[in-house]
């Protein structure tokens, strides 16, 4: 009997959901904190539009109030089997999925300083699961997938007593890279055991070395707030500034903390939104400003990245920005001419498969992500693997 795999991707401020027969998608929706204002929608396999979760009856203000709501529109379709999660930090011990236990919750519970704004999140939505279900949950760590980093690319050049308490680079949106790495094969064949930078461009925002679909190396370290610049978050960020912003008068580092998190970033350059969609509608120059910036920071990821590969065969965007903005892939891909990559506007801006041209050097592309597929597979596979156990 197919497994009933629901599929819960909880952020800081929105809540994706699917249902799964197996690893096929059946439906899926999302509820969205926009301006604080909860919004819900829903759609099948095929793209139509569905009932989504009731979330008028009793609004929910967070994502673990919104629950209720999405476990009864899971249940409308009869039972459910398992659930699968996403959560942002495993730590350095968790390099794969795991089945959810008491001591897989205190663990994660342990972490959450790793990831403020996440990992509460994420453990709360896993237990109100467990308050209304009796079903296996399977939690799938985002930075599992960059657990397979050189010991070059995961140090801090700090002292080692740092590192045996867990500071290192830890990469994230490893299900989001994970699963680019599968498609590749069957969407670029050409690149897929090559060397790949893939950029995941939204609000979180980072970039992945893979060779032969294994990450080498990440713009994220040992926290969320590394790498390029995001929504709200700075990126990469001199240590002295926090110093020199910590011995101001009235600062705390709970305040520093909210103003990493929630107000830099896109929104902090520009003054405007953290929305990339509002800033490139913006006629201000302060968007533009910021745009560029991240552009900049990007293109320089990726000749990073490009370096720790020893070259570069193919550049694959994905993630909200990265696969609907055609203005920023081409500020990007422009400052990345010296690598050998150039391409076709009208393919770019038709968000085509392949955006680069027939004579570049490097393949440049676009290829939409899927984190909630890459969860239920790897429910049913664990869950595969304990019922074979189990008949053993």
């Amino acid at each position: 009997m197919t497994p009933s795999i629901g599929v819960l991707n909880a952020g800081s401020s929105s809540l994706k959901f699917a249902l799964f027969a197996g690893d096929e998608l059946h439906s899926a929706g999302l509820i969205d904190w926009e301006n604080g204002v909860p919004f819900a929608h829903a759609h099948d396999a095929n793209g139509n539009a569905l009932a989504p979760p009731d979330i008028e009856r009793v609004v929910p203000r967070s994502v673990p109030e919104a629950m209720p709501a999405v476990l009864d529109w899971f249940a409308r379709d009869g039972r459910l089997d398992a659930v699968g999660h996403r959560v942002v930090h495993g730590g350095p011990d968790h390099a794969r999925p795991a089945r959810v236990t008491p001591q897989l919750l205190e663990e994660l519970d342990a972490l959450v300083p790793l990831a403020p704004l996440h990992e509460p999140v994420s453990i709360d939505v896993i237990r109100a699961v467990a308050a209304a279900l009796d079903v296996p949950q399977v939690v799938c760590f985002d930075t599992a997938f960059h657990h397979t980093n050189p010991p070059v690319a995961q140090a801090y050049a700090i002292p080692r007593r740092f590192a045996d308490l867990g500071v290192r680079r830890y990469g994230f949106h490893g299900l989001s890279y994970e699963y680019i790495a599968s498609a590749l094969p069957d969407l670029v064949p050409e690149i897929a055991t090559g060397r790949v930078v893939v950029a995941h461009l939204g609000n979180g925002a980072s970039l992945c070395a893979l060779q032969n679909g294994i990450s080498q190396a990440s713009t994220m370290g040992f926290s969320t707030l590394d790498g390029v610049p995001m929504g709200t978050r700075p990126g990469e960020l001199d240590p002295g500034v926090l110093f020199y912003l910590l011995r101001r008068p009235g600062a705390t580092v709970d305040a520093l903390e909210d103003v990493l998190y929630r107000e830099s970033g896109m929104f902090g350059l520009s003054g405007i939104s953290a929305d990339f969609r509002d800033l490139e509608q913006s006629p201000s120059s302060a968007a533009a400003f910021a745009l560029d910036v991240f552009a900049y920071r990007v293109a320089g990821a990726i000749a990073a990245l490009a370096s720790a590969l020893g070259g570069i065969d193919g550049i694959v965007f994905t993630a909200g920005v990265g696969e609907h903005s055609a203005p920023i892939r081409a500020a990007i891909l422009k400052r990345c001419a010296w690598l050998g990559v150039t391409f076709d506007p009208s393919a770019n801006g038709a968000n085509d498969l392949r955006i680069s041209t027939p004579g570049s050097r490097v393949v440049a592309c676009v290829i939409p992500t899927n984190e909630e597929l890459m969860i239920a597979r790897h429910v049913v596979a664990l869950l595969w693997t304990v019922m074979e156990a189990n008949r053993a």
